[in-house]
C-alpha cells in the first residue's frame, strides 16, 4: 500500500442553517487505501462524502486532495450513489459514454467489459436488474480512470446475493486499478469485508478509526471479522441494546 497522503480533511464543519453537521472533522487517507465510513442515519456519512466530491463546501476547515483544495474541482474524483440514475432514453453504452471526448465508444466498451456487461451495451436500462444497473453505474465512473472512488450505498438496494457479487467485483477493480475509494455503508460487515481501515461517525464527529488487517479475499466467519464486526455494532447500536445483539451473537 502506497503511503502518499490523497485525501485530508482538516477541523472540517458542516452546518445547514442552524443544524450542525459535521463538527471538527480530521481525516487523512493515503493513496490507494480502501476506506469505509459507517454510524447510524444522519451522523453525517453522506455529507463527508459530498465534501469530497466538491458537490457542497464547508463551513469551515479544509478539503483537500493531492495537496489541492477540492475547490478547485477535479476531473478523476468519481461519485457512485445508491440509485444508478442511468438516462432511460440513452443506451447503456451511451451512459457510461457521459462526458467523454475522445475514444467514446472504446473506452465505453473496454469498461463494460470490466464489469461483465459489454453483451447488453446497446440495450437500454430498463431492461437491466437492480444489479446490471449498478455494474453500469461502476463502469460509468471508472470509464473516467478516477483517483479517488466515493461510494455512496451504491449497493443498499440490491438483494443480498447480488450485493456480495458486488462487493466482489469492486474489491477485484480496486485492487487492479489502485484508485483511493471511499465507502459510506450501513453494512458494517460489508465495510469490514471491502476496507483498509473502518471509520465510525457518531453524531457529526469521528470517534473511532478501526484498522483492518485481514487478509484478502476475507473469510467472514474468521474470529477476528466477526470480533470487529460485533465490536462496531456494539457501539453503533448501543450497549444498552440487549436484545439485538443477543441475535447477532447467536447468528454467528
Amino acid at each position: 500500500m502506497k503511503s502518499q497522503q490523497h485525501v485530508h480533511m482538516k477541523d472540517v464543519h458542516k452546518s445547514f442553517g442552524n443544524k450542525s453537521v459535521l463538527k471538527g472533522m480530521n481525516l487523512t487517507i493515503n493513496k490507494g487505501e480502501f476506506i469505509s465510513i459507517v454510524g447510524k442515519s444522519g451522523c453525517g456519512k453522506s455529507t463527508l462524502l459530498r465534501l469530497l466530491a466538491g458537490l457542497d463546501k464547508p463551513t469551515l476547515g479544509e478539503v483537500s486532495i493531492g495537496g489541492e483544495s477540492v475547490s478547485k474541482g477535479f476531473e478523476d474524483v468519481r461519485i457512485m450513489f445508491q440509485n444508478g440514475r442511468l438516462l432511460p432514453w440513452k443506451t447503456v453504452a451511451q451512459n457510461v459514454a457521459l462526458g467523454l471526448q475522445e475514444k467514446a465508444e472504446e473506452k465505453a466498451a473496454n469498461a463494460l467489459q470490466q464489469v461483465y456487461l459489454l453483451d447488453r451495451k446497446d440495450e437500454w436500462p430498463s431492461v437491466l436488474s437492480g444489479g446490471q444497473q449498478q455494474r453500469v453505474s461502476l463502469a460509468r465512473a471508472l470509464v473516467h480512470s478516477p483517483s479517488l472512488l466515493l461510494l455512496d450505498e451504491p449497493l443498499g438496494a440490491l438483494d443480498a446475493l447480488t450485493r456480495l457479487e458486488m462487493q466482489q467485483l469492486i474489491e477485484a477493480l480496486w485492487q487492479e486499478k489502485q484508485f483511493t475509494a471511499v465507502l459510506v455503508t450501513h453494512d458494517i460487515e460489508e465495510a469490514i469485508a471491502l476496507s483498509d481501515k473502518v471509520i465510525l461517525i457518531e453524531e457529526g464527529e469521528m470517534i473511532r478509526s478501526y484498522p483492518i488487517e485481514l487478509q484478502r479475499p476475507r473469510k467472514r466467519t474468521d474470529k477476528y471479522f466477526v470480533g470487529i464486526l460485533e465490536e462496531i455494532l456494539q457501539r453503533v447500536l448501543g450497549y444498552e441494546n440487549k436484545e439485538l445483539q443477543l441475535q447477532v451473537n447467536e447468528s454467528r
